[in-house]
């Protein structure tokens, strides 16, 4: 028998370390006209259209 997950909530604590980059994030860095947070947001919604994108090409 399937199993339905009607909500889901997924809670998260972002903390900035700019004492240390992570590595693959080199290139983002050097733009500083954009806050983090800005850019934080930014790269999420790049994430969440390309899952839109795949789901719809299937």
């Amino acid at each position: 028998m399937p199993i339905e997950i009607r909500e889901l909530v997924i809670k998260a604590t972002v903390v900035s370390d700019n004492s240390a980059e992570e590595p693959g994030q080199s290139g983002s860095s050097t733009n500083n006209s954009i806050a983090p947070s800005e850019e934080l947001i930014n790269m999420c919604v790049e994430k969440v259209l390309e899952i839109l994108k795949d789901k719809h090409e299937r």
